[in-house]
């Protein structure tokens, strides 16, 4: 009889984010409407390219040198491009050969959990986006290590939390930040940016940074890059374009790495992720010869501009409809496109149900609750059938909390509301069905 064929830590392998899109196709498949909050997609939500980026990625369509092969580490001018704007911030200092591209970010981060040491731990937030938990857990074998976000303190890191699981756990080696932050939306003052680099000096370890939404701030918020707080550290930072362009589809992120030679280790993970771009050739050309034509077109940051204030008035949109609610904890968001809402204690309850008027969509919904969910999970899998609205629990994002993430996206203002009083009156529903 052969070996085992999968590692156990694969089990820990989830994303709800996307599993939840098969419930509410079934759904739809009945002709009901759904209402899409799962997932941080501009395009889905009705976000419109402006026309001159459109021109741009016409124009390198023309030319035949996109269509072949890159670097492997990508297209220097690019790469050459990105160093310039990062050593504008006058932190930590990098070359283009201190810039890898990937297709993606996830390809990144799966690629920086595979080749550590399982025995090696990189701790990480809580609530967690699933790609890090998921990919840092599966490497380890292990339940994601996380330090805890306080929703009763804005989402700020618990620095107490932390110090003490880094203090008492020799495994780690590494600590993850994500700022902005999702899934809760909120943007880490520097002071405790500072903090966590003071850790990591403490007790010998590296720092990632995901700064994938690291300009798409609003409301009188600034993001702090890695490279700015870092000092003589090592660590690197995870970018790309599908948040901020927007440009989902492209698949095209990369990893800066700060101060690399300051630890031997360290420079030879940097080395690992080089070669295993390498094997592989390269990253999509495309995007990435479009970034310096982009990126450094001065209707950008005009742009940009724009499309925070936008976020930022959906941001109080929302906190309008739903901030009031006694039943939740609400904490306004301030960056990345993303809120998380946390059930008070004791306020989620077996046998609370809102009405489902579909009996299909109600058969649906007893199969998918038949063998005992978290409680949260079940008042979104209800929500969904009931309303319509496809949002993501937070038990899903590594949490013992109680709750559910939803997106600002929608740039429809009629459709924006009309979602979140069905979410609202949802809330209502569900936990007065007992009382």
């Amino acid at each position: 009889m052969r070996q085992n064929l999968i590692k156990h830590g694969a089990q820990e392998l989830s994303y709800e984010i996307r599993g939840i899109v098969k419930k509410a196709e079934q759904l739809k498949a009945l002709g009901q409407q759904i209402y899409w909050e799962n997932i941080g997609d501009p395009i889905q939500k009705n976000a419109v390219i402006p026309g001159w980026m459109k021109d741009i990625t016409s124009a390198l369509l023309q030319d035949d040198s996109t269509y072949g092969y890159c670097h492997s580490k990508g297209v220097l001018e690019t790469r050459e491009f990105l160093a310039a704007r990062n050593n504008q911030r006058k932190g930590a200092q990098i070359g283009p050969e201190d810039i890898v591209f990937f297709n993606g970010l996830g390809d990144a981060i799966a690629k920086l959990y595979q080749f550590i040491v399982p025995t090696s731990r990189i701790i990480g937030p809580s609530p967690a986006y699933s790609t890090h938990s998921s990919g840092e857990a599966a490497h380890a074998d292990a339940q994601p290590l996380t330090y805890q976000l306080d929703h009763n303190n804005n989402w700020y890191p618990d620095i107490d939390d932390l110090y003490n699981k880094v203090k008492y756990n020799p495994y780690i080696v590494g600590i993850l930040i994500i700022n902005p932050d999702n899934p809760t939306g909120m943007v880490y003052p520097k002071s405790i940016l500072e903090k966590i680099v003071a850790i990591a000096k403490e007790f010998d370890l590296f720092l990632i940074s995901d700064e994938i939404y690291g300009n798409i701030t609003y409301n009188g918020a600034e993001a702090h890059a890695l490279a700015e707080i870092i000092g003589d550290l090592p660590g690197m930072a995870m970018k790309g374009i599908s948040k901020e362009l927007p440009w989902p589809g492209s698949r095209c992120g990369w990893a800066e790495f700060y101060n690399r030679h300051a630890d031997s280790e360290f420079d030879q993970l940097c080395s690992t992720l080089e070669n295993a771009k390498m094997v592989e050739v390269c990253s999509t050309k495309l995007p990435q010869v479009a970034i310096p034509k982009i990126l450094g077109n001065e209707k950008f940051k005009r742009y940009r501009e724009k499309e925070n204030i936008k976020i930022g008035l959906r941001a109080e949109r929302i906190a309008k409809i739903l901030g009031d609610l006694p039943q939740i904890q609400f904490n306004k968001t301030y960056g990345a496109f993303y809120n998380t809402i946390i059930f008070k204690p004791g306020v989620l309850k077996k046998g609370q149900y809102m009405q489902i008027e579909n009996t299909q969509a109600k058969a649906y919904f007893d199969d998918w609750t038949a063998n005992g969910i978290a409680r949260d999970k079940h008042f979104v899998y209800n929500l969904l059938a009931a309303k319509g609205v496809c949002v993501v629990p937070v038990s899903s994002f590594c949490s013992n909390l109680e709750g559910f993430r939803v997106t600002l996206l929608e740039e429809d203002e009629v459709l924006l509301m009309e979602t979140f009083s069905k979410i609202r009156a949802g809330i209502l529903e569900y936990t007065s069905s007992l009382e």
